[in-house]
């Protein structure tokens, strides 16, 4: 048994679940979100929690994977729930020197020295925002009930100028400590 998957995740007030055909839907204020569940794993609703056990019936899955599928759809689960009920904020730092981030509804310019503008279109699901003041790196704020897709975003988004350890220039969230190497020593007499 997981010892993550063991625990059992909390449903708060205005938030409904519901399991049908081994999908798992919850609804709650800012959204609606599902996920399917692989039949290893018995998912038990009642009024104000979810627990998950394995099913040791299903041969078709050794007890390692059905231990690793246990934590895993807890671990879902439980970020379903408060993408639904308090959503999930991401923060992105552009550094360096003209580096700048404007956004027109969904779609997000980049101007990250590159001899282009990089044109990236968001979800629906995702609201953003940008920031640029004075003296300060442009910030990109990132928001939506769905973790797993504002994690990719942001992946998507730093993949077009990863920071690098020898000047620390590129994108990065807001209080990411990058690694710095020193750049090339003088050569010995």
């Amino acid at each position: 048994m997981s010892r993550i998957g063991k625990l059992p995740v909390n449903i708060p007030s205005g938030v409904t679940a519901t399991i049908k055909d081994n999908i798992v839907t919850v609804k709650g204020d800012k959204g609606i979100l599902s996920q399917y569940v692989n039949p290893a794993i018995n998912v038990t609703i009642t009024d104000d929690q979810i627990s998950l056990e394995e099913n040791e019936k299903i041969l078709k899955e050794s007890p390692k994977q059905r231990h690793a599928y246990h934590g895993l759809y807890r671990s879902l689960i439980n970020n379903m729930v408060i993408g639904v009920s308090q959503g999930f904020k991401k923060e992105l730092e552009l550094v360096g020197v003209g580096y700048r981030a404007t956004n027109k509804g969904n779609i997000l310019e980049l101007s990250l020295g590159y001899t282009h503008i990089i044109f990236l279109e968001l979800a629906t699901e995702i609201k953003m925002e940008t920031k640029s003041e004075r003296n300060k790196n442009p910030l990109i704020l990132l928001e939506s009930c769905d973790n797993q897709l504002l994690g990719q975003v942001c992946s998507k988004i730093r993949s077009f100028r990863m920071p690098e350890p020898y000047k620390g220039k590129g994108i990065r969230f807001v209080g990411e400590e990058i690694r710095r190497k020193s750049g090339k020593t003088a050569a010995a007499k």
